[in-house]
């Protein structure tokens, strides 16, 4: 029974998992709208850029649109030196240093047109365009407050004495210009309290167009009843004859490091801050938690490995020798066995004592027992045996006799 409780505690977490993550999908059925501020033109959630991005060919038939996430200077579809070109930035925030400002108006002085749309203006880019606009906390961006505000918005389109009023019921955030200098500015939008929030400045050959309430070119917004004409609107004031229409992201991309910045917790909120913000990712993700948990606790039992039975090492060289005892043994063939006796006898000599063994004679007697100083006639028998090997049988006994005089042999010498 033991062995089947891991698989019933793993069949009933399992169980508990889907059981959780069904209610989830179950509870969060019903649609919830997803308040991300993207800005980005890939995306389709509803503060993303997606149809803004993706009508310019409607308001610009003859231009080239593109997208570009480098900083002034170094587009890739854009030069400072040419004209009838476009570039269009929509960001929570524009904050170019001095060298990407000064580039930025070398380009509309050579007859281009920017687009700026932004919450929050950096100081350097306001005193060089000499407007003033109020401050805006954008940590408030990346907060629950404000929500459930609704913008509303006008236009004061071409030479029309009746302003356009639009609105959705969205996120609310928009800015708008304390101060302007008039004798460059032309007041083109207004929030709800007729503040002005939208102005083109005139630069050298080209206009400069600051927006203040980016959401205004949102999907949420454009797609809420006939909010499509305030970005017709917006960009009839701009010539249709662009040969070159750039929508930018890389003010979206750019991080500063200043009191600015967003603030530190929400830098520090990583992936698991927005895993539990969805209630199925956050139950899927506990479910895995626990099965991974419950396999680490199962294999952490100590589990008794199997030992091998070690047999006894066998005598291999003793086995050789019996089976080859027993081979000779059965065939009775005695004079074979001595005659093998006899040549490892002699090649013991020719290699030990360095004679000559083709001729087992009287010399032969006499060298050997010189250099091993064994009996004489010892060695007369040992070598008249060999002599006659050939010419006689080998009996039981001569062949024991044999055996024993070369065992002696070999133990005295």
């Amino acid at each position: 029974m033991k062995k089947y409780i891991p698989h019933i505690i793993f069949a009933l977490v399992v169980g508990a998992a889907i059981y959780m993550i069904l209610t989830a999908e179950k509870q969060d059925s019903r649609k919830v709208l997803n308040k991300r501020l993207s800005f980005r033109t890939k995306d389709k959630i509803p503060y993303a850029t997606y149809i803004a991005f993706n009508s310019l060919n409607f308001f610009f038939p003859d231009a080239n649109i593109s997208k570009n996430n480098k900083e002034p200077g170094y587009w890739d579809s854009l030069s400072i030196y040419d004209d009838r070109q476009l570039l269009i930035i929509v960001s929570p925030y524009f904050m170019p240093d001095d060298n990407e400002l000064a580039k930025l108006m070398d380009f509309v002085k050579s007859g281009n047109d920017i687009f700026i749309s932004s919450l929050f203006i950096a100081d350097n880019a306001q005193k060089a365009f000499k407007i003033s606009s109020t401050y805006f906390d954008y940590s408030l961006l990346y907060s629950s407050r404000g929500e459930d505000d609704t913008l509303h918005i006008s236009l004061q389109p071409g030479f029309a004495k009746e302003k356009i009023e639009y609105e959705y019921p969205g996120r609310k955030f928009s800015n708008y210009f304390i101060e302007t200098d008039t004798s460059r500015a032309f007041n083109l939008g207004y929030d709800n309290l007729d503040n002005v929030n939208f102005i083109k400045l005139k630069a050298g050959k080209g206009n400069v167009f600051v927006h203040q309430a980016p959401l205004a070119f949102s999907n949420y917004f454009l797609l809420y009843k006939n909010n499509m004409s305030y970005y017709e609107n917006a960009m009839a004031f701009l010539s249709k004859n662009k040969k070159q229409v750039v929508w930018d992201e890389y003010y979206l991309n750019k991080r500063f490091e200043n009191n600015n910045s967003r603030s530190d917790n929400q830098e520090k909120k990583g992936f698991m801050s927005v895993l539990f913000q969805h209630r199925g990712l956050k139950w899927a993700f506990i479910a895995a938690l626990m099965l991974l948990i419950l396999y680490v606790l199962i294999e952490m039992r100590r589990k008794q490995r199997f030992i091998p039975i070690i047999k006894k090492p066998a005598n291999d060289s003793l086995e050789f020798v019996k089976t080859i005892g027993r081979l000779y043994f059965d065939r009775g063939d005695h004079r074979n066995l001595s005659r093998k006796m006899s040549a490892y006898f002699l090649e013991n000599i020719r290699n030990r004592y360095k004679l000559a063994t083709g001729q087992l004679n009287e010399n032969f007697i006499k060298a050997l027992q010189f250099k091993t100083g064994f009996p004489e006639e010892e060695l007369k028998s040992i070598v008249g045996f060999i002599n006659k090997l050939e010419r006689t049988n080998v009996t039981d006994e001569q062949l024991k006799i044999f055996h024993l005089k070369l065992e002696e042999f070999y133990k005295k010498t």
